[in-house]
């Protein structure tokens, strides 16, 4: 009898040998390897941020089997991606700025209020919406015309004041102002020390007036002011002195005012300017030029004396991944979108991009340390410019005649009378 139950033991040994040898190698779940997805970008492929994402779809595909075929479509997808959609072209997920997404192409895209309360392989066993920056997933509800999340933040940006801390500590700075006062005095020890304080570009000239508006009287009054053209508001000539006094001091580039973008962000890296109102997108952007040794620091717009807000807010945003609320292949596509936004992949397109990652965990750029605490400490949000472009046919008036006040062309009085002939 043992001898019988050896050979049964025996044979079923074999047995399971030979199937196991005959069994085909392991592969991914037909319903996955069937899935491919189509991504529009924003970016151009030979963007850092698009590298990134193209490695880390990569590795995505691999361990899913799902297919992504991404178009990289850089700036030009704010032409071509709604004509797409209205036609019912295939296409699961696409990126863009949070706003344009929101408010844009709402109608467009899928309310993932179900997915994000769910946990992933990536968010260390939390719910997503409590793996990421909570502020930005309230931006982007509050950005949405139906109040729903439907747009996923990432590559995170803030708009500060963006400066050389080499700069500082040659003129013996040895912290971030916070009020304009301590503004003023920075700028003094910088000019003091043979360094231009501060310099800007066409591009960026109306976010110092917009900014320093939305600090005084907050940017739902910003907008009412441009939008019913209030230039005897008494902040609107409060706005005005401030930076004349900060020309009247020698305090802004004598570039500035001719300055054509990129020419104001040239003058940050040759090291003769220290600071440059601008997003956090700047250590990237001239990263060719400044080198891997310039040492980057970050600190928000100052507060004003009687403003009805401080540095706890500030204008910030991001682009976003949205879903198609066509696609065939929604759960797919959320979960790549996990993928790109927390754990490995989140730090490394932050880390390639000089970027602000958005999960909680991830790892902030050393350029970025000093932004991140001033992301940390925000409390709310300003639209882009303080609300300043609520007007936008007269957005070309203000740039002209803020350029004129900030050049000595201008008194704050002279600026006002002028605006008043719009």
């Amino acid at each position: 009898m043992k001898k019988v139950v050896s050979v049964l033991v025996f044979l079923s040994i074999v047995l399971t040998i030979f199937l196991s040898g005959c069994a085909p190698a392991a592969q991914a779940p037909e319903d996955q390897a069937d899935v491919e997805l189509i991504y529009w970008s924003m970016w151009n492929p030979t963007e850092p941020q698009a590298l990134a994402i193209q490695d880390a779809v990569n590795a995505w595909s691999e361990e899913t089997g799902v297919t992504v075929n991404i178009a990289w479509k850089g700036r030009e997808i704010r032409k071509l991606l709604q004509p797409a959609l209205e036609a019912g072209q295939v296409i699961d997920i696409f990126d863009e700025d949070i706003e344009r997404v929101n408010v844009t192409w709402g109608d467009f895209i899928l309310n993932v209020e179900e997915y994000v309360t769910q946990t992933f392989p990536t968010t260390d066993g939390r719910p997503y919406n409590e793996s990421v920056n909570k502020a930005l997933l309230a931006l982007s509800r509050d950005l949405n015309p139906n109040g729903a999340l439907s747009a996923i933040p990432y590559q995170p940006f803030l708009f500060a004041f963006m400066y050389n801390k080499d700069s500082f500590d040659a003129a013996g700075i040895d912290s971030v102002p916070t009020t304009w006062d301590e503004f003023l005095e920075v700028c003094e020890k910088l000019k003091a020390a043979g360094i231009t304080p501060m310099t800007v570009d066409d591009a960026y000239m109306d976010t110092l007036p917009g900014y320093h508006l939305a600090r005084l009287v907050g940017h739902d009054r910003v907008r009412e002011i441009v939008t019913n053209e209030l230039w005897d508001d008494p902040a609107v000539l409060r706005m005005a002195s401030d930076w004349e006094e900060m020309f009247n001091r020698g305090f802004i580039s004598p570039y500035a005012a001719s300055n054509v973008w990129p020419s104001g962000q040239q003058e940050i890296a040759d090291g003769s300017v220290a600071m440059y109102l601008n997003g956090t997108w700047l250590p990237n952007e001239i990263r060719d030029a400044t080198g891997p040794d310039f040492r980057w620091g970050t600190f928000s717009y100052p507060a004003l004396e009687g403003g009805v807000n401080g540095i706890e807010t500030a204008n910030f945003g991001s682009q976003v991944f949205a879903i198609n609320k066509d696609s065939e292949h929604p759960d797919q596509a959320f979960e790549l979108i996990v993928h790109l936004t927390t754990g490995e992949w989140d730090s490394e397109i932050a880390s390639r991009s000089m970027g602000v990652p958005v999960g909680l965990g991830s790892v902030w750029p050393p350029q970025l340390a000093e932004a991140k605490t001033v992301f940390d400490n925000l409390e709310a949000w300003f639209p882009w410019a303080g609300g300043i472009q609520s007007n936008p046919d007269l957005v070309p008036f203000i740039v002209s005649n803020f350029t004129k006040l900030i050049s000595g062309e201008f008194t704050a009085e002279e600026f006002i009378s002028e605006m008043k002939k719009h």
